[in-house]
């Protein structure tokens, strides 16, 4: 199939997708974390902290695991979703264990998908064949 979108648009959804994520996961961790309370300024701290490190280790994941083998790509992406759904949840005022549980739980699930993908999709190189 033809690609519809030129290298430059590419690079910028490449960069832009992680920072719209990034923001949209600080404003929901801050909002956990307040609990319906009211937002202070150590609150926006936290949500923009939590952006900030969210856009820096999501780029850094679609920069780096792409040049991995398939199997190790599929835990990195899976890793990086499980470890960032368990923080999410331990924000809510969840025990260690349980937040602990459900990012692995979270994780395994995406890492089933995505090593499904890749494996249907690459070759043992980790070329496309479609």
């Amino acid at each position: 199939m033809p690609d519809v979108f030129d290298a430059r648009m590419h690079t910028m959804a490449r960069f832009g997708v992680p920072i719209v994520l990034g923001l949209i996961y600080g404003y929901w961790a801050a909002a956990n974390r307040r609990a319906g309370g009211p937002i202070t300024g150590w609150n926006l701290l936290f949500g923009f902290v939590t952006s900030f490190v969210f856009i820096v280790l999501c780029i850094a994941v679609a920069l780096w695991a792409p040049k991995l083998q398939r199997e190790l790509h599929s835990a990195v992406k899976s890793a990086f979703a499980g470890a960032a759904f368990g923080f999410l949840y331990s924000q809510t005022g969840a025990s260690v264990l349980r937040s602990m549980a459900l990012g692995a739980l979270v994780g395994a699930a995406i890492f089933v998908v995505f090593f499904y993908r890749y494996y249907t999709r690459e070759d043992a190189e980790g070329n496309r064949i479609r």
